[in-house]
């Protein structure tokens, strides 16, 4: 199993650049953890798009569908104490975002604190740079936008 962040997530979803690498991390191993928080940043990117008119209607739709079938079958890691105070103590030490501190806090908890033998899917480069000083092996290993 592999924590995903949703920047990992919505390549699943929508075509793009990452699509088929994340599908093949996906092939590799179907068993996904995620932040409680993922469904809701999947479904705002994807009306965000909507509303700046790069995605139709049916788009937006066509998007959620995948994104509800991984739901499905995901394991979430649910809010709690110790989350908040996990994501306080890394957004005091990272530059990061609360969500991202949310994320990262929740992959820390899932890894129950053994990061260094834990996989980190994720494609934010703020992000990664954060798991990588919490000792996460990190997928791509290098990210390399062509």
């Amino acid at each position: 199993m592999k924590f995903w962040d949703t920047s990992a997530i919505l390549p699943l979803c929508v075509d793009e650049i990452f699509t088929e690498q994340m599908k093949g991390y996906l092939r590799d191993d179907q068993h996904i953890a995620v932040w409680w928080g993922t469904y809701l940043e999947c479904v705002s990117t994807f009306s965000r798009l909507k509303r700046e008119g790069v995605f139709s209607f049916e788009e937006m739709k066509e998007a959620r569908m995948p994104l509800e079938e991984l739901s499905e079958h995901w394991t979430e890691i649910i809010p709690s104490r110790e989350l908040r105070d996990q994501a306080a103590r890394l957004v005091s030490i990272h530059p990061l975002k609360a969500a991202d501190s949310l994320q990262l806090s929740s992959a820390v908890i899932w890894a129950e604190y053994k990061t260094s033998r834990c996989v980190f899917v994720c494609l934010d480069k703020t992000l990664r740079t954060a798991a990588r000083k919490e000792e996460f092996h990190l997928l791509p290993e290098k990210l390399e936008i062509h």
